[in-house]
């Protein structure tokens, strides 16, 4: 069954049309994380949103628009900042695990958040609308993704050069298992409980201190 939307993002007597338009993204979020980008229909994001149809329209002329606009509007909430918590104190390790933590608190502030973005991932959409379209029509699918190893290279980058990788350093395969780790707990924080997905993810920032830049692969017994 569909949640209520939270009671902040609410339609406020007189709420301005920058408010109803994110309220209408924040219920598309929603709606594609519970039942899929085909199942999601304009009909059940209006309803969500607390708004006709015909004013859902007057925002996004089409569905691939009003997704476009949840993908860009998501880049928006998470980026700057995993960012910012990638640029913090500390060294590779602590940074990696600010990473993770903002993580949890992204998944904890925003709920849909994982299922959204993995449901379009799921799908393959195409935002931009075909396969032919120009390539400035719009971002695509797995544009957050695509920003975030971006921000996961320089991370890795800037500890390598600090001489935190040990003495030597393999910085495209840490990438790779940084990358691989953290679009792993994305897919669990899509089908986990709340806390299931607390103790995976504390799980996770002990490989990484431990396993990952701790000395290598624990010892057989």
């Amino acid at each position: 069954m569909t949640a209520n939307i939270p009671p902040q993002l609410g339609r406020p007597v007189g709420a301005s049309g920058e408010e109803t338009r994110k309220r209408i993204i924040v219920a598309t979020m929603r709606c594609v994380a519970e039942v899929g980008y085909a199942q999601s229909t304009i009909r059940e994001i209006a309803r969500i949103a607390n708004v006709t149809s015909a004013s859902l329209y007057n925002y996004f002329p089409t569905k691939l628009e009003l997704i476009r606009a949840t993908i860009e509007a998501t880049g928006d909430i998470a980026m700057p900042r995993l960012r910012a918590a990638a640029e913090g104190p500390g060294d590779i390790v602590d940074r990696i695990e600010a990473v993770l933590d903002e993580c949890g608190h992204l998944i904890h502030e925003y709920p849909d958040l994982a299922a959204f973005e993995w449901a379009i991932r799921a799908e393959n959409v195409m935002p931009s609308g075909a396969q032919e379209a120009p390539e400035d029509s719009g971002p695509q699918v797995g544009a957050g993704f695509a920003t975030f190893r971006e921000i996961i290279e320089g991370l890795v980058e800037d500890g390598c050069q600090r001489g935190e990788l040990g003495e030597h350093p393999d910085p495209r395969g840490t990438v790779e298992a940084i990358y691989a780790l953290i679009f792993g707990l994305t897919e669990l924080a899509a089908t986990l409980a709340t806390e299931d997905f607390s103790a995976a993810l504390g799980s996770a920032k002990v490989m990484v201190r431990g396993a990952l830049f701790g000395g290598g692969a624990p010892e057989s017994s």
